[in-house]
C-alpha cells in the first residue's frame, strides 16, 4: 500500500514512480484525503526531477479518469478535436471547425471560457444572441452526426484532478514543468473523447512557451501521451510573437473569422487554418495526402460551403444566423479611437501579450471569473510586422465603451515598435511534429 510520504521521498530522490503510486496520489487527492502541503511537495519534486514518458502517460490517464469522460461512440466515423495552447487574436477554432465539417469531417470540440488576456472560444461565440454551449452529451453527439461539428462547454466534473492540481501549481511556483503542462492539457483532450487530436502549440511573446525549443518539447510530450492512449496526435508549432490576424476582442474576432470563411480573411489566419484543417482531414482518414486535403479546403472556402456550415452550426446551437449574414448587427463598441504611428518606417515588433492585456483593460477579457465581458471592445491592427508605415498613419484602432485607461496607450506604445530600416515578416508555421 502506497503512502504520500514514500511517494514524495521517491520523487525527491529522482526515482521513477509506479502506476499504482501515481493512481494512489490522484485518487486520494480527488477524495480530499491528501493535504495540500503533500501534493505541493510532490509537485515541486516533479518540477525539479521530472517525470519520464511512462509516468507522464500514467498521470494523464489517472487525471482523465478522475471525473466525467465523454462517450462519442454514437458518432459515425472518426472524430477530430483541436487544441491551441493559447495566444492573442487566436480565433482559429471558429474558422477551422466549419472548414473540416464542410469537407466531410466530424469536429467534436469541448471549449472553455477565457481567463486572463483574452476571451475563450465560447466567449467569442456568445457574441451571437441565443448561442449556447450548455448542451448534453447526447445533444452534442447528435449535432456532430447531423452537422459535422458542435462545441460544448466543459462539464463541471471534467478532470477535477486537473482543477485541484492547477490551483496548487498556481500558488506554489510549480506551473512551468513540461510533464505537468502536457498532462493538464491532454487529460482534458482525452476526456473529451475524440479519435484524432491536433495541437497548435504557440511560442513567442504572446504564448505560454516563449521559444520554439520549449514549444517543441511540450509538443512531443503531448504527442507521446496521445500515442500511449492510442489517439492520432499531431502538433503544429506556430509563432505568436505578434497577434494572429488583425482583430483582438470577442465580436471583432468573430467578424474576422466570418471574413476568413468567405475567403477574405488575413493571410496569416487563413494559412494557419488551411494547414490545420488539411492535417485534421488526413488524421481522420478523409484524405490520403495533405495536398488532396488542401484542395478540398480551398474549394469549400471558395464555394461558400464552409460559411454555410458555420451558419448551420450557429443556428443548431440557438444562435441568430442573421448576425452572420449581416456582421454590422454584431456587438460593437461605443467609440473607436485611432492610434497613430509616431514615425515613418517599418513595423519591427507587435508584441502580442501587451495587446492582449490592453484588450482586457478595455473589457474584452476577464481578470476575475465573474467579470462581465464587453463583446464589442478590443483592438483592430492596421499593419503587421514588416509593413511600411508613414508618420501619423493609423496603425491600430482602439474599440472602447469607456474612457481609455492611460495604461492602454502605454501598452500599445511598448508593443508596436517602428524601425527605420526594412524588417522581414516572421514565418508563422515553424514545423509540424508527429
Amino acid at each position: 500500500m502506497s503512502n504520500m510520504l514514500e511517494i514524495i521521498v521517491k520523487k525527491r530522490d529522482k526515482q521513477d514512480l509506479t502506476q499504482a503510486e501515481i493512481s494512489f496520489w490522484i485518487k486520494e487527492l480527488v477524495a480530499n484525503r491528501v493535504p495540500d502541503y503533500q501534493s505541493s511537495a510532490l509537485l515541486m519534486a516533479i518540477v525539479l526531477n521530472g517525470l519520464n514518458e511512462q509516468e507522464t502517460a500514467w498521470l494523464t490517464h489517472e487525471m482523465m479518469n478522475s471525473g466525467d469522460v465523454v462517450d462519442l461512440s454514437s458518432i459515425k466515423g472518426m472524430t477530430n478535436d483541436k487544441h491551441s495552447t493559447g495566444g492573442v487574436g487566436d480565433k482559429t477554432s471558429l474558422v477551422l471547425a466549419p472548414i473540416v465539417a464542410a469537407c466531410g469531417g466530424k469536429v467534436a470540440k469541448m471549449s472553455g471560457r477565457g481567463l486572463g488576456h483574452t476571451g475563450g472560444t465560447i466567449d467569442k461565440l456568445e457574441s451571437f444572441p441565443g448561442f449556447s454551449t450548455e448542451i448534453t452529451s447526447q445533444q452534442f453527439a447528435h449535432l456532430v452526426n447531423t452537422n459535422g461539428l458542435a462545441i460544448m462547454g466543459q462539464s463541471q466534473n471534467l478532470v477535477p484532478a486537473d482543477k485541484m492540481l492547477y490551483a496548487l501549481r498556481d500558488v506554489t511556483g510549480t506551473v512551468p514543468a513540461i510533464p505537468l503542462i502536457a498532462s493538464s492539457i491532454m487529460s482534458k483532450k482525452l476526456a473529451a473523447g475524440s479519435d484524432a487530436i491536433l495541437l497548435d502549440v504557440k511560442f513567442g511573446d504572446g504564448a505560454f512557451m516563449k521559444d520554439v525549443d520549449h514549444a517543441r518539447e511540450l509538443a512531443y510530450a503531448m504527442i507521446s501521451i496521445g500515442k500511449h492512449a492510442n489517439k492520432n496526435t499531431i502538433a503544429i508549432l506556430s509563432d505568436m510573437n505578434q497577434p494572429l490576424g488583425f482583430a483582438i476582442g470577442n465580436a471583432l474576432e468573430v467578424k474576422e473569422a466570418i471574413a476568413t470563411l468567405k475567403g477574405e480573411g488575413p493571410e496569416d489566419l487563413t494559412n494557419l487554418c488551411v494547414e490545420a484543417a488539411s492535417l485534421m482531414l488526413v488524421q481522420s482518414k478523409h484524405f490520403n495526402t495533405i495536398s488532396e486535403a488542401k484542395e478540398a479546403v480551398y474549394r469549400v472556402l471558395k464555394d461558400g460551403s464552409a460559411l454555410s456550415k458555420f451558419k448551420t452550426f450557429i443556428e443548431a446551437q440557438g444562435g441568430d444566423v442573421k448576425y452572420v449574414d449581416d456582421i454590422s448587427l454584431l456587438p460593437k463598441s461605443q467609440h473607436v479611437t485611432p492610434f497613430l504611428a509616431t514615425s515613418s518606417g517599418f513595423i519591427k515588433t507587435i508584441e502580442a501579450m501587451p495587446l492582449g492585456l490592453g484588450a482586457t483593460l478595455l473589457g474584452a477579457g476577464r481578470l476575475k471569473k465573474d467579470d462581465i465581458l464587453k463583446f464589442g471592445v478590443g483592438f483592430v491592427l492596421k499593419a503587421k510586422v514588416g509593413d511600411e508605415v508613414k508618420i501619423d498613419d493609423v496603425i491600430c484602432e482602439i474599440h472602447h465603451d469607456d474612457p481609455i485607461p492611460e495604461d492602454v496607450f502605454t501598452k500599445l506604445s511598448d508593443a508596436i515598435v517602428i524601425s527605420p530600416s526594412p524588417v522581414s515578416s516572421p514565418i508563422l508555421i515553424h514545423e509540424i511534429c508527429e
